[in-house]
């Protein structure tokens, strides 16, 4: 049977970015907890041709267009799977030894340096799970930069913002806890950055 959403394949090995990050941890979290997203958005919109036929990306860039008892269901699932087929494509093995050098934006007047702006990331965090760094609409806001916190697995493009970076704070503390998995630190993520796709989100 033919689904609308299928697991995107990562574009590189599961131990790409070790040390900081094990092949494990990569596996269950791409296998399992990406997965299991995309089989309830799945179950939640089957027979329902209107919704099965957008991309996630426009699925959850206009829940009102949600049946309401579905809703829900579609706003943490589908931006579970939009979240995270986004988190896989801004990480690699270190491809930047200097990541001002690729990304510019982060050094602008919005953060003043990359260490101010490492810093402001970290601390926005509060009791939100998720945090991206987010172009607030680019027509009206002249493309300013903003650091903001989505709860739970919402999405940047439920409120029209465009996402260039991102990192999945639940996800990695939970599987950094299990069984022989190695914390994920924040100066460990840095580390598995890819500045190169960054540029090219916000170009």
């Amino acid at each position: 049977m033919i689904m609308a959403y299928e697991l995107p394949k990562l574009p590189y090995a599961y131990d790409a970015l070790e040390p900081h990050i094990d092949a494990r941890t990569m596996e269950i979290h791409h296998t399992k907890h990406h997965q299991t997203y995309i089989t309830n958005v799945n179950n939640a919109i089957k027979g329902k041709a209107d919704l099965e036929k957008k991309s996630v990306e426009d699925l959850i860039s206009d829940l009102s267009a949600v049946p309401e008892d579905i809703r829900t269901v579609v706003r943490n699932n589908g931006g579970g799977h939009a979240n995270h087929s986004f988190f896989w494509k801004i990480m690699g093995r270190m491809l930047a030894a200097n990541p001002k050098a690729n990304s510019p934006m982060i050094s602008s007047s919005a953060f003043g340096s990359f260490d101010a702006f490492k810093e402001k990331f970290r601390c926005s965090r509060g009791g939100s799970l998720r945090q991206r760094l987010g172009v607030v609409d680019l027509k009206i806001k002249s493309g300013k930069l903003e650091i903001v916190s989505t709860p739970n697995q919402d999405s940047p493009l439920m409120d029209g913002n465009t996402p260039i970076l991102g990192v999945d704070v639940l996800g990695t503390r939970v599987l950094s806890q299990l069984p022989n998995r190695r914390p994920i630190t924040s100066k460990a993520w840095w580390n598995v950055v890819n500045w190169d796709a960054i540029a090219k989100n916000y170009s």
